[in-house]
């Protein structure tokens, strides 16, 4: 499971609307319990660096990923995963999605529909390098809605 809490939920679909046709991307930041339970409480935004069209693909440079992981260093958090949009397109992985992402890391997708932000979904790699859906929460005044 994870758990956004509402500055970091808030960000993350502030920062998908402003990209909007394109994809956005970024970090996302906190702390994760033995039974990994995740959660966000920051988010890192940063440029989409896919060369060409943004519209379909993300990219991050190795760049941000140091500052990221400096971040966090910094903040004593733990990179958590990423997080990116889907315009006009469903919160579900595409292939490419799945081919790129890495172990532990949570893979937060968030549907923008004309600028309209639709559902946020949270996907983890299993053992067979296959996307399975995580439970999204998010943290409101000492509850989990």
């Amino acid at each position: 499971m994870i758990t956004l809490e509402p500055k970091a939920r808030k960000l993350l679909l502030e920062d998908a609307v402003n990209a909007f046709p394109d994809e956005c991307c970024g970090f996302l930041l906190g702390t994760s319990d033995e039974d990994e339970h995740r959660i966000v409480t920051e988010i890192v935004v940063v440029n989409n660096a896919k060369e060409g069209d943004k519209r379909r693909r993300f990219a991050i440079a190795p760049l941000d990923y140091m500052k990221a992981e400096g971040y966090a260093e910094k903040k004593q958090l733990q990179l958590l995963g990423i997080y990116h949009s889907h315009p006009n397109h469903p919160a579900v992985p595409s292939e490419h999605d799945r081919v790129a992402a890495q172990p532990f890391f949570s893979y937060i997708i968030v549907s923008v529909q004309e600028k309209i932000p639709g559902p946020l979904r949270s996907w983890r790699l299993n053992d067979d390098h296959q996307f399975e859906e995580e439970e999204v929460t998010v943290h409101v005044e000492g509850f989990k809605l």
